[in-house]
């Protein structure tokens, strides 16, 4: 149920939270943003809260102040990558994991694609390497590991800054380089589990698909939360309840639907609002304020790691999510393979660089359409599918469940 959701593309890499079954959610996002928070266009608009970082497989690499860089600056699909053929000539995050022996020249794109190493090889080797004195092997790790220093940083400004310990987060590696980078991204945060899900390239719009029809309402109604505030705000969720109720109706939604509340709230004299939930389904009454205040406390304890229970709370905005019913995408479940052999699924071997095994190693390569569910295998390996690979590193070991996901246990975190 809490999960650290990792998301990593060709621009960009994208990480979300979700504590208890439930994703973080925000009520400002940020659209058109050029190349850090605060530099694209604010909107007061529900959504879920999303970190975006410009470390994608097309992110380019450079040399900046003697020593490696990586992005935001994105070679983008086309050209794309210097191994693409279609014209790039700086080196990317796909060209260091292609030399790194992650991914196969002849299967980019289930086979559809071919990559070419070689180009690669020496676009890194002038761009990288020969400024900075480094070998071929040693620059192309130095960019696969300074995205992942990125990326790693990105994901403790949710975790860490905010009080939440990644430790006790499943680590969800997903998007067409997710899985490539998830192992190391995952035990440098200190996380024992990671989750590979299968059909990871396209594993977001899944989200999309599963959703149900949400309309989010809200209404400021500002002041002490007190008693005598909780009078307004009764009538104040009675209009919202019906309007909501309206446009669930005109949706075609007459049944099935929830009715959540929820408030934000700050201490006296501050500006950064927390929103909390809110009993819903009935009359709030002065009984109902110890609750609320301690709700609060606690929210605002777990992002900053204290609270100030002395302190007055101010209610600004009340808010009401009327979610319609799930659209019901199931997923199918694997026949059980226990004890099969996972060597059947073998398609062969490569050279494949993992430092913690003193360099490139002979690695196993696994067709991952051809794994069923309960087979246990032991890392190095290299996964492939049509739209993903998925790195497993050496002293890792992987079970793959019953919605063919691999579910890695993963050793000695804190390595990069």
């Amino acid at each position: 149920e809490d999960l650290i959701a990792f998301d990593m593309g060709g621009t960009t890499a994208k990480v979300s939270l979700v504590n208890g079954g439930r994703p973080a959610t925000t009520n400002q996002i940020e659209i058109e943003r050029t190349h850090m928070p605060g530099s694209g266009l604010p909107l007061q608009v529900p959504g879920v809260e999303i970190l975006e970082v410009g470390s994608g497989g097309g992110s380019i690499a450079r040399v900046h102040l003697g020593t490696i860089a990586v992005g935001p600056e994105s070679a983008r699909a086309e050209p794309g990558p210097i191994c693409y053929g279609l014209g790039g000539n700086l080196p990317t995050v796909t060209d260091a994991d292609l030399v790194l022996g992650y991914l196969n020249p002849s299967y980019f794109l289930g086979g559809r694609m071919s990559l070419d190493p070689e180009a690669a090889a020496r676009g890194i080797l002038e761009h990288v390497g020969r400024p900075l004195g480094l070998t071929l092997e040693n620059a192309a790790w130095g960019i696969h590991q300074m995205v992942n220093d990125n990326m790693s940083r990105a994901i403790r400004l949710v975790t860490v800054d905010r009080g939440r310990e990644p430790r006790r987060y499943a680590f969800v590696a997903f998007g067409g380089a997710g899985p490539v980078h998830g192992a190391r991204l995952a035990r440098a945060l200190g996380t024992t589990r990671l989750i590979l899900p299968a059909a990871a390239g396209v594993m977001s719009a899944m989200g999309l698909l599963a959703a149900g029809l949400t309309f989010d309402l809200a209404r400021t109604y500002s002041g002490p939360l007190d008693a005598g505030l909780l009078q307004g705000v009764n009538a104040v969720y009675d209009n919202l309840e019906r309007e909501a109720e309206r446009l669930l109706q005109e949706a075609g939604v007459s049944q099935g639907y929830t009715l959540n509340r929820s408030a934000d709230m700050h201490y006296l004299g501050q500006g950064f609002e927390i929103t909390v939930p809110v009993p819903s389904g009935r009359a709030l009454t002065g009984d109902d304020l110890p609750s609320l205040h301690q709700t609060f406390h606690q929210a605002y304890a777990a992002i900053f790691g204290y609270n100030q229970p002395e302190e007055p709370v101010v209610a600004t905005n009340w808010n009401l999510t009327a979610s319609g019913p799930s659209s019901g995408l199931a997923l199918l479940r694997a026949p059980s393979a226990a004890g099969a052999d996972p060597g059947n699924a073998l398609k062969g071997s490569r050279l494949a660089y993992f430092p913690e095994a003193g360099g490139y190693v002979d690695c196993p390569v696994y067709n991952r359409y051809r794994l069923g569910a309960g087979m246990v295998f032991e890392g190095p390996a290299i996964v492939e599918e049509a739209g993903s690979t998925s790195v497993v590193l050496p002293g890792d070991t992987v079970e793959v469940d019953e919605w063919l996901n691999l579910v890695v246990q993963l050793q000695g975190g804190q390595t990069s």
